[in-house]
């Protein structure tokens, strides 16, 4: 972020999507917290989680790209880093 310029903090954003999903979506905080990378439970919960919810993350994260104005890419995933 600095690289370009920017003042922002990743915590800045995560709080934000955070904060809209739980306020403005009914997507359940379990995909939520696996969207943000929270891992919740002890090691025996985590053994029995072995999906990755992907369907669930990706329509979240489509919402959420609506929300923020970016534009929908169809079928491939975006670099962030050059």
């Amino acid at each position: 972020m600095r690289d370009m310029g920017r003042t922002e903090t990743v915590h800045g954003f995560r709080s934000a999507f955070g904060t809209w999903s739980e306020e403005q979506t009914g997507f359940p905080a379990a995909v939520v917290e696996a969207a943000l990378g929270h891992i919740k439970g002890d090691k025996v919960e985590a053994a029995y989680k072995r999906g990755d919810i992907l369907m669930k993350r990706r329509k979240l994260m489509e919402a959420w790209a609506v929300y923020t104005g970016m534009p929908k890419v169809e079928g491939e995933l975006r670099k962030l880093r050059a």
